[in-house]
């Protein structure tokens, strides 16, 4: 049967995509999960019945980490289609274009972000246009507000705002969208309230009604707020957490102050880096304004911009108050045997047991393993439950001990593990880990995870884990992968010092 060059186009995609995601060994419902499809939307692209989506063709690449060759495919096919599109409308009468199935998310068409000095405060102004290239309406959206006063001295910024916590009261957070020429409010729920970092919902309604975004609709949002000087530092940030095709920024500072302006980006596929392109610059009214754009930027990268005032001399570092007496929590880590961040094993795939051949060694594993979480248990209270993986303790092998939150449960082992399924429905909790433990960081992980391990003898078998041992048993897994929970985190969300978290020795809640 006989093929147009579009029809090929998608299945190159197609191909690619599927070859893709056996490489890095996901099912096909795994990779629906990470891309926040439904399983069968992602069957039917790979199986050329729907063809491929902007969102869609962000999304994969952004999660298989494809070094672009995705969405190479996906812009190799875009072009024949609009090429076709763009001669069926000026055919006489015209013929409209078939439509094609839409991704389930939104598509960011500009985001023109604002960063302004005055008097002492900083205003941010986020103007994003939004279309629905969903099935379903939209109601809400997630928004983040980070600040960091002293982003070259973690330390010092974290004592600095557990000591003065940024409040909602002072952001005086506003936002409204434009909805056919008329400028609605919106409201906001919140959703997360830390010292130095809050989320939250912005609704698609207000007192006098609700006008949610239906599929193949757009419209304009914009949100604002103020933070005091005393608890922004030099620097503006935005993450790409949306198919995004335009993104400007904006910096607005006094021209007295000699600002000079530099600006960084980083990617899931390159570490960071200077921006592509010049910052534009051009003065008006006392003001230096700096102006920077980019197309098509990839999911999850970031772009900041950093300045200094020349005209103001530089605040005095402080001095870091000492220690406990028990010295810090990684201190203590180090001291009884834990691998800490920054070794090259933590990063490395372990390897795995040729059993039962290797059966005494793994058994031996598994008791060195069983011995430092006794020693562990003098250390800190484990009320979520404890595991700890083999390149914690030094060894290169994909053995891993979870120790449910129930002190009176068996612990399970696990060698060679593999997930074999997981559920579409996650959940967000703040983890810690034995080799970063002076923070908690907040990540998304399936209910259940379905996992394929090996017994003594080699024979493989699949345990299904829920809720709080689902959580454990993938933070373990991911060790004996060469990854650690701030890889799963949102780039923009930042991580919590362990004086700052208020859930230790509480359980996890479902």
């Amino acid at each position: 049967m006989m093929t147009t060059p579009i029809e090929r186009a998608a299945d190159s995609f197609a191909a690619e995509l599927s070859r893709r995601r056996v490489e890095r060994g996901m099912t096909k419902k795994q990779l629906a999960a990470r891309m926040g499809f439904d399983p069968s939307y992602v069957s039917h692209v790979e199986g050329r019945r729907h063809r491929p989506t902007e969102d869609f063709a962000r999304r994969a690449e952004a999660v298989l980490g494809a070094a672009g060759a995705i969405w190479q495919r996906f812009q190799e096919y875009d072009e024949l289609r609009q090429a076709r599109s763009s001669a069926v409308a000026h055919r006489d009468p015209p013929v409209p274009e078939q439509w094609m199935p839409p991704g389930t998310g939104l598509i960011v068409e500009q985001e023109t972000a604002t960063l302004a000095y005055h008097e002492g405060a900083y205003r941010c102004v986020i103007r994003r246009a939004l279309y629905n290239a969903g099935t379903e309406p939209v109601t809400r959206y997630l928004v983040r507000i980070a600040v960091d006063r002293y982003p070259n001295d973690p330390a010092r910024s974290n004592r600095h705002h557990r000591e003065n916590p940024l409040t909602f009261a002072e952001l005086d957070l506003q936002a409204f969208c434009d909805d056919q020429g008329n400028r609605e409010p919106m409201e906001w729920r919140k959703k997360h309230d830390r010292d130095a970092f809050k989320e939250v919902w912005l609704l698609f309604e207000n007192g006098d009604g609700r006008f949610p975004l239906y599929p193949g609709e757009r419209i304009t949002t914009e949100y604002s707020y103020r933070v005091n000087q005393d608890k922004w530092g030099q620097w503006f940030q935005r993450a790409v957490r949306l198919p995004t095709r335009r993104l400007a920024l904006r910096l607005d500072l006094p021209l007295d102050l000699e600002p000079q302006v530099w600006g960084v980006e980083t990617s899931l596929s390159a570490e960071e880096g200077p921006l592509r392109t010049p910052l534009v610059r051009h003065d008006e009214g006392g003001r230096a304004l700096f102006e920077w754009s980019t197309d098509d930027p990839p999911l999850n990268a970031r772009y900041r911009l950093e300045w200094r005032y020349r005209a103001q001399p530089a605040a005095p570092a402080a001095a870091a108050p000492p220690e406990s007496a028990e010295g810090r929590a990684s201190d203590r880590m180090r001291a009884a045997g834990i691998v800490q961040l920054g070794a090259d094993l933590l990063r490395q795939p372990a390897r795995h047991f040729d059993l039962p051949r290797d059966d005494a060694n793994a058994r031996d594993v598994v008791a060195r393993l069983r011995a430092a979480l006794e020693r562990l248990d003098e250390l800190h209270p484990f009320s979520k439950g404890v595991g700890l993986a083999a390149p914690q303790i030094g060894l290169p092998w994909a053995a891993a001990v979870v120790r449910p939150p129930d002190r009176d449960a068996e612990p399970v082992v696990l060698l060679n593990p593999r997930v074999v399924d997981a559920a579409l429905e996650t959940d967000e909790q703040y983890e810690g880990c034995l080799s970063l433990f002076d923070l908690r960081g907040l990540v998304a992980r399936p209910l259940r995870l379905d996992v394929e391990h090996a017994r003594w003898d080699g024979k493989r078998m699949i345990t299904s884990f829920e809720l709080a041992m689902a959580r454990l048993v993938a933070h373990e897994i991911d060790h004996l992968e060469g990854r650690l929970y701030v890889d799963r985190m949102d780039p923009e969300v930042p991580l919590v010092p362990i004086e700052e978290y208020r859930d230790t020795g509480n359980p996890w809640r479902y």
